[in-house]
């Protein structure tokens, strides 16, 4: 686990939000306890970020953005009724024009919540990552790496390389003195290839990122995979052929194709979606919502990993939590308002894009365990099937659980073996359905390497997932080529 802050780096990172004397620490805590008078529930937010991306492309850079921003979010809320404010400017004036809008609520007939529990842990460094590295080091990273990937195939015809980092700092100040601060780090880099042959070109991506320092993407070794994997991606869609179609048994690898399962169950198992009962999880727990040996996790306090949060964005510490459990559907992930309103504790899964959006129940790090099962005998048992090793974008209906998914790195595989690349492919079926129809648990459980994006009501978060190898029995490919 990471260091603590230290004390001047707290103080200087907190002096963000506080900074020209239009509001001090004491005044939060008054304003907001005047604000939530009325409530049972909520928060005042304060954050400052600053955050900066490259864009390398054709040879040279492209972009270069960086931009700074800071604000607050004041949230009250009353039974199921949430009033919230936002501006762009943390002083008393704009907060106590905000509390107007929390005046509009009805009384709380419940006495206030209690504070989150209190938490000194640190899953990632405080350091802010754009201040360590000179700007023409991010520069020549992406430069070095377009000719290594240049270098390595004559048959390159573009290469693009994102760099991105972002550094933020948050406060939670509620109406009972509770207060927390939070300071997060995030970077991330993309390396993305197109190979033309015989006047055809196809397209292979890697990306790799974390709640850490530039230093992690900037390891020769690590930029140097990123490339070597782009590429691999790209010769590999070279040589593919049409995806079939049809119902078939499908072979999914371990890593980045559980963002699977975070679409077509993990967002299923958010406590609003149950709590409203529009979700095909809904009143749910306790039964057999998918095959045994299947055990879902969301956990965010892993270190440094894409979407932990020492805290949640209600001040909840975050913690791992078994959703289903070999098979059994054991609990959902739950920020305060769902938590409080369902009977049950909060999980640290309260989550907002930023000082400008409430939070609502979200997915942090949300994974399938490892079973015991070999992959390379879990490809022998495929007899006219699909090996999926890798997708890109998705959509899930939360209703019925129904998903559709476009792999971006497939494979034909006959009696037991891998054949050729396939291009085209989408997988098409039902969360719950699919979760039923799997026979086979790989002991090769991996996250994927930092790059995931959650959307959910028009807010986007840092999310992370993994899986093992899964076989699953029976799910509609979508291609161009008969089954």
């Amino acid at each position: 686990m990471t260091d603590p802050l230290s004390a001047s780096a707290f103080t200087d990172a907190r002096g963000l939000l506080y900074r020209d004397g239009q509001l001090d620490p004491d005044g939060a805590r008054r304003l907001t306890a005047a604000a939530l008078s009325n409530c049972d529930d909520g928060e005042l937010f304060l954050q400052y970020r600053a955050s900066e991306s490259f864009g390398f492309d054709d040879g040279r850079l492209k972009t270069a953005d960086y931009s700074t921003d800071k604000g607050f979010g004041l949230r009250g809320v009353s039974g199921e009724t949430t009033g919230f404010a936002h501006a762009n400017e943390i002083s008393q004036a704009a907060i106590a024009r905000a509390a107007q809008t929390l005046a509009l609520l009805d009384p709380a007939k419940q006495p206030p919540a209690p504070p989150p529990q209190r938490t000194n842990r640190h899953l990632y460094t405080d350091a802010n990552p754009l201040e360590l590295v000179p700007f023409a080091e991010k520069v020549n990273l992406c430069a070095t790496i377009d000719a290594a990937a240049r270098a390595r195939d004559p048959r390159v015809a573009q290469v693009s390389v994102g760099l991105s980092g972002s550094w933020s700092v948050v406060e939670i100040v509620r109406a009972d003195g509770f207060i927390a601060t939070d300071i997060r780090p995030l970077v991330r880099l993309n390396v993305s290839v197109i190979l033309e042959e015989n006047g055809r070109r196809e397209t292979g991506s890697f990306g790799i990122g974390g709640r850490y320092l530039y230093e992690r993407v900037m390891d020769e070794a690590v930029w140097n995979r990123a490339t070597d994997e782009a590429l691999a991606q790209a010769r590999t869609n070279l040589r593919s052929v049409a995806a079939p179609a049809g119902e078939m048994t499908v072979l999914l690898g371990p890593g980045w194709p559980g963002v699977l399962l975070h679409e077509a169950v993990g967002h299923g198992l958010e406590g609003d979606f149950n709590r409203k009962g529009t979700s095909a999880f809904s009143g749910r727990i306790g039964q057999q919502v998918a095959a045994r040996g299947v055990t879902v996790v969301d956990d965010g306090s892993m270190d440094q990993r894409r979407g932990s949060l020492s805290i949640d964005d209600e001040g909840t510490p975050t913690r791992e939590n078994v959703l289903i459990e070999d098979g059994i559907l054991r609990s959902y992930m739950q920020d305060r308002m769902n938590a409080r309103l369902m009977g049950v504790e909060p999980t640290g899964n309260g989550r907002r894009e930023s000082y400008a959006h409430a939070p609502m129940p979200r997915m942090t790090n949300t994974f399938m365990r490892g079973g015991e099962d070999d992959p390379a005998e879990l490809l022998s048992r495929v007899k006219n099937g699909i090996f999926a090793r890798s997708f890109g974008g998705g959509q899930v209906d939360i209703v019925s659980g129904k998903f559709v998914f476009s792999c971006t790195e497939a494979y034909r595989v006959k009696d037991g073996r891998i054949g050729d690349p396939i291009k085209g492919a989408t997988l098409i079926g039902d969360g719950p359905t699919a979760m039923g129809k799997i026979i086979g648990i790989g002991n090769d459980m991996a996250l994927d390497e930092g790059i995931g994006m959650c959307g959910k009501a028009g807010q986007s978060v840092p999310a992370g997932v993994g899986q093992p190898t899964l076989l699953i029995d029976g799910l509609t490919v979508g291609g161009t080529a008969a089954a």
